[in-house]
Formats: C-alpha cells, structure tokens, sequence
C-alpha cells in the first residue's frame, strides 16, 4: 500500500505544477476525520507535506518539509499577533503530561513552532498519532483552544508516506 499512495504524492507533484503566478498549489491525498493531508507546492519549486485539522476560523497543521523538519502551525481568525514576537506556550494531547513549546513565533494570525530534529519531537508526533484532543495554553497553562485529533492515527501514517515519497 505504500508504495501505492507513493506513486499517488509523486503524480500530485508532477500534476499540481506552480506557477509564478501562485504562492502556492496544493493537491488532497488523504482525508479522514477531522483530518486533511495535502500535498503543497510553492512557487520556488519545493514541496512540503501538510496534515491538518481544519475548522474553517480555526486550524492545527502540522507541516513535513522536504529536508525533513516538521513545523506546528495554530491558526486563527481571531488572533492578529503582527510580526517578529514570540510566546511561550503548552500543548497538551489527551491526559498527558503538557510539552513546552518555547519562543514559538506569532505571526499574524498564526502560531509557529519549528520541531526539533529530535527523539522528544518523534515522542510528540506519537502522542499525535494516538491522541483524541489537543489543547493549546499559554505558558501559565490557560486554555487558548483546543482542537479534536480523531483520524489523527491513519492522517500521520498519510503524512509520513507523503514525506517518504518527497525523499524517493
């Protein structure tokens, strides 16, 4: 099957082309749940991968980039952070213990935060993957939003076959 949903990602990229005109182009691979993962191209000719869950106002994505870093995006309509600042934040999956997100960057209506090239971020992804809700706090762990990973088990499994077919 992976290699299946393989020569799926690779027809996306070579189907999907960018162009100048766009910032970005994108084509659904996998959708389950409350989960959407996508492949992204941008007008400079990269590719990321992109697992998200989707509210329309509101969003958590998790985005897996050609070289391998994966980056957090919290999105909302009702945010307007402006540029250059930064928070420090917590996300807790289900009833486990909180993980600290430090000096994630505001940025407009977004949260973002790079993850570490590490065990602990692997661990994270884990917790994703098994998780039913994620909760956003602030670093005094007060609640900013929160959002439902059900599909959250088959939509990493999609992204991780995404970022395998960016590398192939």
């Amino acid at each position: 099957m992976r290699k299946g949903f393989q020569a799926v990602v690779l027809a996306a990229c070579v189907l999907s082309p960018v162009t100048a005109q766009s910032e970005a182009t994108s084509e659904m691979l996998f959708q389950h749940k409350h989960w959407e993962v996508e492949i992204v191209g941008f007008d400079d000719g990269t590719f990321a991968c992109l697992a998200e869950v989707d509210a329309t106002s509101e969003s958590f994505s998790l985005w897996l980039y050609q070289d391998q870093s994966v980056k957090l995006q919290f999105y909302s309509t009702s945010w307007d952070y402006g540029e250059g600042e930064t928070a420090d934040l917590q996300v807790k999956i289900g009833n486990r213990s909180p993980w600290n997100l430090t000096d994630a960057d505001l940025y407009k209506n977004s949260i973002l935060f790079n993850l570490p090239d590490s065990d602990q971020a692997v661990n994270f992804l884990v917790e994703i993957a098994q998780g039913n809700s994620l909760l956003l706090s602030n670093s005094d762990g007060d609640p900013v939003m929160e959002y439902s990973l059900a599909g959250s088990s088959a939509s990493m499994e999609a992204l991780i076959a995404c970022g395998e077919a960016l590398n192939s």
